[in-house]
């Protein structure tokens, strides 16, 4: 370990349901809240089945509208992050960080910003030239290739980010991705013209991560193992 880099430890859940990543994110922030909790900030990196999920500005999303996604064979759920609607499916690398800022920075503006430039850096070792803009997310061009959406109680975090590696788009296209007319989507697959699988991605996802929040990441095997072993 780094002398003076804050300890963050990695959980792969694979492909899980959103439901399950849900209560598996639960109980990560409640041992932050056990004092006699050993348990460390942790990154969740997983991958849903399709899933249509909305955030706390949700009005605009009916029980009709709620259907009509459903029987397109997509799940759809109501959350407590930011933002408004997006999609979540095979293809798409997820990554929810149960982050303590008191051990980074005392800031949600600071943060979100920090897993945006993440996401840049990470599109730049892919020789890929991404951005930010007014809208929250990471951008190439007019195309979002990362949707950002977190929660924050008490300076604990969840919820996170979703990167599209190689995730059909098409399910994109029965939404307006977090409530932006006029803007597209993209993959890292479409901007580099071959399939690029989560698992290629994945490795450079938590290099950028750990130059970027200057952190050390540990790897757990599962999500109930506590056998760790340094990956950065």
């Amino acid at each position: 370990m780094s002398l003076g880099k804050t300890p963050v430890r990695v959980v792969n859940l694979g492909r899980i349901a959103y439901r399950s990543a849900l209560q598996i994110q639960q109980h990560y922030i409640k041992q932050h809240f056990d004092s006699s909790s050993q348990i460390p900030n942790t990154l969740l990196l997983c991958e849903h089945y399709p899933v249509y999920t909305v955030g706390i500005r949700r009005a605009q999303y009916p029980a009709e509208e709620e259907q009509r996604l459903k029987d397109l064979g997509a799940d759809f759920f109501r959350a407590n992050r930011g933002g408004l609607i997006t999609f979540h499916g095979p293809g798409q690398l997820v990554c929810y960080p149960i982050l303590n800022l008191g051990c980074f920075k005392k800031s949600v503006r600071w943060y979100v910003c920090e897993l945006e430039r993440t996401v840049i850096e990470m599109c730049g070792k892919f020789r890929i030239k991404a951005s930010t803009s007014p809208d929250t997310g990471v951008w190439v061009g007019n195309n979002k290739i990362c949707a950002i959406g977190i929660h924050c109680g008490r300076y604990v975090t969840s919820h996170g980010l979703a990167l599209n590696c190689n995730t059909d788009l098409s399910w994109f296209e029965n939404i307006v991705p977090c409530g932006i007319v006029g803007k597209g989507v993209t993959s890292l697959s479409r901007e580099l013209g071959r399939d690029v699988m989560i698992e290629e991605a994945t490795p450079v996802l938590l290099e950028a991560f750990s130059e970027q929040f200057s952190c050390t990441l540990t790897e757990a095997q599962s999500f109930s193992d506590h056998t760790q072993q340094t990956v950065h």
